[in-house]
């Protein structure tokens, strides 16, 4: 069985709101509330979720982008020890980010425009290996190829590369430390489909090339079904079902899954006809007690309205409802 390369446990983020500029806040955004999990080395683990559920800030705790308001995040490293990443010291932090890098969503906003392919590649391996002159060059130059792109775009501006071509620019970016972990946020989203399909195909690549572990974080599930390993179901900073993509897709346990698989278009009117929503579209509110989910869900009783539901696990999926396995 594969080790694990990282450990969630209990991760909270709450963001105060409220109380004008020299107020007191006078409530939270719970954007990642009560979150625990394992990523193994060498597998693809999706987190997917609609807009607001708190997948890419889930995404910068790991990273430390954020610091998380309670919880642990342990990284193993190969030949180091485990590192509790959650209150690191910003030096020792630049050393972890030499084995965890991220792919951010917007290419466009992510290069700096100012900086050539050399720099925008190249920066990292001047801090950690103090590269320069005609070994950067050769070094990213590599990269480049590796990632499908011509050393000639070596002194090229971000703006004469077309978005695929961008994102490309970002994963060559995030391999120049020969990292372990990477954490894709979005990193298809904003392309076309043919560019989506060409970009997964290079990640899945340079995972076996590189015996990488990815994070995939996307909206999209019919996207992650074909590209993850294991899926964590998310819906307003909770993990609502968390499973291997066979039993996720083959028996949905969560009524927010199945939702979210009943929004997938299917393009052949006849497999369309008699299907029906098994969600009601959100009134903007968020439960302080219960099941966040009650409001939407077909199947809510006043038990889910009014108790919080235990984490159960059925056939090896974990699934936070009160009647899953039943419904």
């Amino acid at each position: 069985m594969a080790d694990t390369i990282l450990q969630v446990r209990d991760l909270v983020m709450h963001f105060p709101i409220g109380g004008g500029f020299f107020g007191e806040p006078t409530d939270v955004v719970r954007a990642v509330d009560d979150i625990s999990f394992d990523v193994l080395r060498g597998e693809t683990f999706g987190v997917v979720g609609e807009s607001g559920s708190g997948k890419t800030t889930l995404g910068r705790c790991i990273m430390q982008i954020l610091n998380p308001t309670d919880g642990s995040i342990t990284f193993h490293a190969k030949s180091k020890a485990p590192v509790e990443l959650v209150g690191c010291e910003k030096k020792q932090l630049r050393d972890i980010w030499q084995d965890m890098r991220m792919v951010f969503q917007d290419p466009q906003s992510s290069l700096n425009p100012r900086l050539r392919v050399i720099d925008l590649v190249g920066q990292c391996l001047r801090k950690a290996e103090g590269l320069t002159g005609q070994a950067l060059a050769d070094r990213v130059s590599v990269l480049l190829e590796q990632v499908g792109l011509r050393k000639e775009f070596l002194l090229r501006f971000p703006n004469a590369f077309s978005g695929g071509q961008r994102q490309r620019l970002g994963i060559a970016r995030a391999l120049a430390t020969q990292p372990e972990l990477i954490i894709a946020d979005e990193a298809v989203s904003a392309l076309d489909v043919s560019i989506q399909a060409q970009t997964l195909n290079l990640l899945q690549d340079l995972q076996e090339a590189f015996d990488l572990t990815y994070i995939f974080i996307a909206h999209d599930i019919a996207v992650v079904e074909h590209f993850c390993d294991r899926i964590a179901v998310m819906y307003l900073g909770q993990v609502v079902e968390l499973s291997t993509t066979y039993e996720l897709f083959r028996d949905p346990k969560h009524p927010y899954t199945r939702a979210l698989l009943d929004a997938v278009p299917i393009p052949d009117p006849r497999a369309r006809r008699g299907k029906r929503a098994t969600a009601v579209v959100s009134d903007g509110t968020v439960a302080k007690t219960g099941c966040r989910f009650a409001s939407r869900c077909p199947h809510a009783t006043d038990l889910c309205r009014n108790t919080k539901p235990p984490r159960k696990r059925i056939n090896g999926t974990d699934v936070l409802c009160h009647f899953a396995g039943a419904i």
